[in-house]
């Protein structure tokens, strides 16, 4: 039964992505670009890009395509930082607002959904679980492959 853990831990997640890029097709949104969407409107405007690439999980430079396109959009705009002119900082526009609205209530609608049948209390369990393995592979992770040696 453990053995599948990881398997399922792999697919829960992109079945729950790809469920959310059927959803939101129709307003036009790539699954990077909404997930960045999504990010920054959860962080809150001002971002540096670097921040915002390691929220998302991916690296700075491939973040930089989808802020052109979003920017393309009229969703987002970039300004240098007042700090260090070499740090761009990521804003959501007023244009963004009203699809954001959407997108909340899209993955609010495929969390329900994709929740059905779980309690509030296992949901919390869940949620508990996965931090502590969360936690556990980022202190693998940080220790190196011949760490335990």
């Amino acid at each position: 039964m453990h053995q599948d853990i990881g398997l399922k831990l792999s697919r829960v997640p992109r079945l729950w992505r790809a469920i959310l890029d059927e959803r939101l097709a129709p307003l036009e949104l790539t699954q990077t670009r909404w997930v960045t969407l999504y990010h920054l409107s959860k962080m809150g405007d001002g971002q540096p890009q670097c921040d915002l690439a390691r929220s998302i999980g991916v690296e700075a430079p491939s973040l930089v395509r989808t802020l052109d396109q979003l920017t393309e959009q009229g969703l987002i705009e970039r300004r240098p930082s007042d700090e260090d002119r070499r740090t761009k900082r990521v804003y959501l526009t007023a244009k963004a607002t009203p699809l954001l609205k959407k997108i909340e209530t899209v993955v609010e609608q495929a969390r329900v959904e994709m929740l059905e049948g779980v309690s509030d209390e296992d949901v919390d369990k869940l949620d508990a679980f996965l931090s502590c393995i969360e936690r556990n592979g980022q202190r693998l992770q940080s220790r190196g492959p011949c760490d335990d040696e």
